[in-house]
């Protein structure tokens, strides 16, 4: 009796642990995605001059996404798959947690061969905010896009900016430039944004404030306190 007795609480202290470790790798996986996504916009803003992001198109932004990694193959138009983060500000200030995104299929113009880019986009106003909040949306489809112009600033609004729902740029291989990311679609990843914030969060409930940032999301929140909001 005593042996089935140890044997039960053997097997059934595995089958309470197992699932907790299994969350903690979660949220360690999606807290290493936000950390390295704010690596990323940190190396990216700090070019500056004329071959950064013009700072007046962050200050603008609604939300801005990075994507770290984006995996990329084949000849001239190729698959593409990646895991980052979108983080949207607040009526009452600051950004809100970031929430996991994935990205996949596309084309980034033209390229050769199998590579990683580093992937940035501004969302530039609340139609595009509001596509963020759906459960998949396609680039370039359901969302105008166009390639971010680089410089110190957009002094010259083009019609195309003023349009534009989403502004994008790519770097790979040292070489930064705006690019467009047509076909490809974007949407949450369900479980890691589960693992972080609670079964209950869907992209609303993150972007619009309702969830709790974990520590992970700072250094991102530092990179962008540098651009306050511009009317």
């Amino acid at each position: 009796m005593k042996a089935k007795t140890f044997l039960f609480t053997l097997l059934f202290g595995a089958a309470t642990v197992a699932p907790a470790l299994a969350a903690d790798d979660a949220r360690e996986r999606a807290d290493k995605r936000i950390r390295d996504s704010a690596s990323v916009l940190q190396e990216i803003i700090g070019v500056g001059g004329d071959k950064g992001i013009p700072r007046d198109l962050i200050e603008k932004a609604q939300c801005i996404g990075v994507i770290p990694n984006l995996k990329r193959a084949g000849f001239i138009v190729g698959a593409k798959y990646g895991k980052g983060v979108v983080t949207c500000r607040l009526a009452a200030g600051g950004w809100s947690a970031p929430e996991i995104v994935q990205v996949e299929g596309g084309n980034i113009g033209l390229q050769i061969g199998a590579g990683e880019t580093d992937f940035v986009f501004a969302v530039m106003n609340r139609r595009g905010m509001d596509r963020l909040m759906s459960d998949k949306f396609t680039v370039g489809g359901d969302a105008a896009v166009m390639a971010g112009p680089v410089g110190r600033e957009t002094t010259a609004q083009t019609d195309a900016v003023a349009k534009a729902e989403i502004i994008s740029w790519s770097r790979a291989h040292g070489v930064f430039a705006g690019v467009t990311l047509d076909g490809a679609t974007l949407a949450p990843d369900k479980d890691d944004n589960h693992a972080l914030y609670g079964p209950d969060a869907g992209a609303h409930e993150i972007l619009m404030g309702t969830a709790r940032p974990t520590a992970a999301a700072q250094p991102l929140f530092e990179n962008l306190r540098a651009f306050p909001p511009r009317g």
